[in-house]
Order: structure tokens, then C-alpha cells, then sequence
């Protein structure tokens, strides 16, 4: 009789063990030593790394702590206000924006100056953190814009802040606040195309299927849905003003009615929505009165009111049949899979290299040590760095003056300005999961190359 295999052992090891019959009915267990080596070093390495747990250490532990207080920082400060926002705008590109209009104008086979100027343009009109782009980069990638475009959306939106740039202007210096403003257009595009060129065969097999895609049917003309869209991004945008340095001036005096702005904003969003998309106007103005109520009970934390807009909004779209559901449906797939990983990755880049003006893991003394003068590695160092760890808005400006003042080159400044802003390994773990690995890894080593290369050379004529 020859041997056969049998089925899989009742013992509950599945995909692990064999059946193997042998002449005479008996049975015995062959084991996959391969993978039962790699679980045991996995479990090993587990132990070990509990077993020494260097807890009672003071770097360790305030460490620990840095890592949990920027997680908790970051879900007061920016889940909330932009990233709730911008995954309900990433919905609504996939669900109200046409498809056909997405691939003329950032498809692969679009004018090469339009998709790259839309791209770049739309994404730094935004001026939103390396996280809070991500939503919104993901929507139009799913919808058909090309790889080289919708890197240089993705790139553009956390680099190419204006009151960034003019902050970094008035306290690093014109030099260094030119040189990132410049830098950062020249980068998104040229990564873009940089990125397109690399994968070239992939954009033209996915060219050819977009061909194939049936004219899809337009409901709306097209001013109605760049209202629409105007208006969720006004309130993005001046929900998270920032309060200037100065407290006069014309930024600042938008600061102080930020809010105004912003329930403004709402208000032409909600009759939008009842006038073009069919929300029941009795859940509109349900909605409201919560709202309302809400900043009368709490009017000196505005984002109390804010988030149950938000769930208002949630309900209401996810119980209605139609767009609103398939909308709804739309944010909630991009929420599960987006906001795990960042809060993840911020976690994990809290722990190695601490909050802003914190400590992590990493000794900020490396950091000091290693980017000063304008060598390669200083630049690589500093390029790195910023790529790996977590910048919120503006908060990239003080910590390189901190390092100006320790004996950070100026090259390695400019490095450091060009890379963190737009990448962070939170962002880097969601990019993972819309992209793949090789995209992935192609974007952020471009990112960090073309960083080191430019501080390089701003600090040889600087």
C-alpha cells in the first residue's frame, strides 16, 4: 500500500502538523520543524524581552510615559478636529467624486503639468500634519489618480504650509524659511515623478483598466460638489487654526473668530447637504440644537461641541439609505483602517525618540551629537530622524531652533524641515496599507535622499 496524507490532527494544531499513514493504519505527526523554529524564536525573543524589561530606569521610564502622553495628546488634539473631518472628506471623494473626473485630471494618463500642479497645489492649500493628509490621500488614490499625483498630494500637504514657512522665516532665519518653501514644491513634484518613473509598468497596466471603466452617471453638476467639498474643508482648515506668535496682525485676527469661521462653515455645510444630497432637514436641524447646546453648556471647550457635530453627523448619514449610507460606509472602512495603525505608530515613535521637547528611548544627546557641521552623515542623520519621528503642526520649528542652538548645521536643519513634516512612522504604517511595501519604502528612501542631498547643499553655500 502506498503512504497518503491524511487530514489535520483533532488535537486543534492546525498548519502545523501533518497526518502521515503508514502500511498497517497506523498514524504519526510530521511536524513543520521550519515553522515551529521560527515560533519558538518568536517566543523566546517575547520572554527575553520581558524577562530584562528595564522598568525602574529613569530614561526608560519617562520614556513609557512620553509615548503614552503623545498618544493621549494626539487623540485630544487632532483625532477630534482633523482627522474625523478629513476621513468624512475621504468618503466623500470616493462616494460623490466622480471617478472619470479624478483619472483626467490626476490619472495616469493626465497632462503631466495639470495632475502635478492639481496634486501639488490641492495638497498644500490644505496645510494639514503628515497623518491627517493620509485619509484624504488614500480617497483620491482608490478613485483613480495616478501614483506620481497622488505622491505629490500626499508629500505636499503637511510640507507646503505657508504659515509654516513664514514662521520658519521669522525665527530660523529667511535663508533656511526660503530654501524649505522652495524645497518642499520642487520635492512633491519631482518625487512624484521620481516615484511614477519607478513604477512605470504598474501605471500603465492600471491606465489600461481605467479605459476600460464605464462612463460613470453625473447626479450633481460640479459647482454643487465643490461647495460641497469647500465647505468641509473650510471647516477642516479653520477648526485648526493655530494662534499665531503674535498676538496681532492679520493671522491672528483670523484666530480670534476661528471658530465663527468654522460654525459658519457647518451651517452652509448642513443646507447643503438637505438642498442637493437629500438629508432629512428635521435631522439637520436636530443636529444643530445638540450642537448648540453643547457650546452653551461648554463654551470654553469648543471641541466638545465639534465632536457631537461629528457623531450627529455619523448617525444620521449611516441611517439614511442612499449616497448618505454608501458615504458613511466609505469614512468608517478608511477609519478602521487608518486610525489603529497611526495611533500604533505614534506609540511606537513616542517610545524611541520622545515628544516634542521630551525624551524617548533614543538620548537626545545622540541626536545633538550627530547633526552638527554639513558632513553626509550629519544630513542623513538629520533626514532620518525627522522621517521617523511624529511633527505636529509648527511644532517642527521650535525643536530646530532648540537644535540651531545646540550646533545643528544648517544643511541638516533644512534636512530635517523637509523630511519630518511630511513623513512620520505612523504615517508610514498607513501609507504601508494603501500602497504596499515596495511603494512604500521607494517613497520614504526618495523623501530622505533627496532631504540629505538638499541640506548638502544649502549648508556648502550657506
Amino acid at each position: 500500500m502506498s503512504s497518503g496524507r491524511g487530514g489535520e490532527s483533532g488535537a486543534g494544531i492546525q498548519g502545523q502538523e501533518q497526518i502521515r499513514k503508514r502500511s498497517g493504519g497506523k498514524q504519526e505527526l510530521e511536524m513543520d520543524w521550519k515553522k515551529e523554529w521560527k515560533a519558538l524564536a518568536m517566543i523566546i525573543a517575547g520572554f527575553l524581552l520581558c524577562f530584562y524589561l528595564p522598568l525602574g530606569r529613569g530614561k526608560f521610564d519617562s520614556a513609557i510615559i512620553g509615548s503614552l502622553e503623545l498618544v493621549k495628546w494626539y487623540a485630544r488634539e487632532h483625532v477630534i478636529l482633523c482627522l474625523i473631518p478629513a476621513l468624512f472628506i475621504a468618503g466623500a471623494i470616493s462616494v460623490f467624486t466622480s471617478q472619470a473626473s479624478v483619472i483626467k485630471y490626476l490619472g495616469p494618463k493626465a497632462n503631466k503639468v495639470l495632475a502635478y500642479g492639481v496634486g501639488s497645489v490641492s495638497g498644500g492649500i490644505l496645510a494639514v500634519c503628515s497623518c491627517t493628509v493620509l485619509p484624504l490621500f488614500a480617497g483620491i488614490w482608490k478613485n483613480g489618480a495616478g501614483l506620481g499625483p497622488a505622491i505629490a498630494f500626499l508629500y505636499s500637504g503637511p510640507a507646503i504650509n505657508v504659515l509654516a514657512v513664514i514662521l520658519t522665516a521669522r525665527i530660523l532665519g529667511l535663508q533656511i524659511g526660503v530654501a524649505r518653501g522652495v524645497g518642499a514644491i520642487v520635492f512633491s513634484v519631482v518625487i512624484g515623478l521620481l516615484m511614477h518613473l519607478l513604477f512605470r509598468r504598474e501605471e500603465q497596466e492600471r491606465a489600461k483598466a481605467q479605459m476600460s471603466l464605464p462612463e460613470p452617471e453625473v447626479k450633481r453638476p460640479l459647482w454643487q460638489n465643490i461647495f460641497y467639498f469647500g465647505a468641509m474643508v473650510a471647516i477642516l482648515i479653520f477648526a485648526n487654526w493655530g494662534k499665531p506668535g503674535s498676538e496681532s496682525g492679520f493671522w491672528f485676527q483670523i484666530y480670534s473668530v476661528k471658530w465663527i469661521i468654522t460654525s459658519a462653515s457647518a451651517l452652509l455645510f448642513g443646507l447643503i447637504l438637505i438642498a442637493w444630497f437629500g438629508m432629512k432637514w428635521w435631522k439637520m436641524v436636530l443636529a444643530s440644537a445638540g450642537v448648540i447646546s453643547l457650546a452653551l453648556l461648554f463654551p470654553t471647550h469648543p471641541i466638545i461641541p465639534f465632536a457631537g457635530g461629528a457623531v450627529a453627523l455619523a448617525i444620521f448619514t449611516s441611517t439614511q439609505k442612499g449616497e448618505m449610507e454608501n458615504w458613511f460606509s466609505a469614512s468608517w472602512g478608511l477609519t478602521r483602517q487608518i486610525l489603529p495603525l497611526l495611533l500604533i505608530g505614534i506609540l511606537i515613535s513616542g517610545l524611541l525618540l520622545g515628544k516634542p521637547g521630551g525624551q524617548g528611548i533614543i538620548p537626545p544627546e545622540w541626536i545633538h551629537k550627530s547633526v552638527g557641521g554639513n558632513s553626509f552623515l550629519a544630513n542623513l542623520f538629520a533626514s532620518v530622524v525627522g522621517a521617523f519621528m511624529y511633527f505636529a503642526t509648527l511644532t517642527e520649528v521650535p525643536i530646530v531652533q532648540g537644535l540651531l542652538g545646540s550646533g545643528m548645521g544648517k544643511g541638516p536643519a533644512l534636512a530635517l524641515l523637509l523630511a519630518g513634516p511630511s513623513l512620520s512612522l505612523p504615517s508610514m504604517l498607513v501609507i504601508r496599507s494603501v500602497l504596499g511595501t515596495k511603494k512604500t519604502v521607494a517613497y520614504v528612501s526618495l523623501v530622505i535622499v533627496m532631504a540629505t542631498l538638499t541640506g548638502i547643499f544649502f549648508g556648502a553655500f550657506f
